[in-house]
């Protein structure tokens, strides 16, 4: 996907579904979440292990399903196996894009997703895409 591409989404989603959220802060899952608060982003975590908990002061859901709102865009962070469920989710919850971290790798979600409508991010952190494309907004810490 062209950097274009990616700057289009990062300014056009405000609500993320960040599934395989962590509390464990040595997690990248953990990590990124924070991130993505500090630039603005409404993120909820999607985790069934800590399901109705909280994680920086978010409400955490068990499937993407539970969520009550919309979400723009659904940021995968299970391994590549886990990754073609997680998508059949995002299809029914009618988001927008599907972000499959790094290292999550799942031809099969991908050409579901891309089916479907979404858009299809792979292999990428936004965390990361973010700082290199020049689209930080000065944070405040968590």
């Amino acid at each position: 996907m062209a950097n274009a591409e990616i700057i289009n989404i990062l300014k056009t989603v405000q609500r993320i579904a960040l599934v395989g959220a962590s509390k464990d802060v040595s997690k990248p899952s953990n990590k990124v979440m924070k991130y993505l608060l500090t630039q603005g982003y409404d993120v909820t975590p999607v985790n069934p292990v800590l399901k109705d908990q909280e994680l920086f002061g978010k409400k955490v859901y068990g499937t993407l399903g539970d969520i009550p709102h919309k979400v723009d865009m659904v940021d995968v962070f299970r391994n590549s196996e886990a990754a073609l469920e997680v998508t059949k989710e995002a299809i029914d919850i009618k988001a927008n894009v599907i972000w499959y971290q790094l290292g999550v790798i799942n031809k099969q979600a991908e050409d579901l997703a891309t089916k479907a409508g979404l858009k299809v991010v792979v292999n990428r952190c936004p965390k990361i895409e973010i700082h290199k494309l020049g689209l930080e907004k000065p944070t405040s810490s968590l």
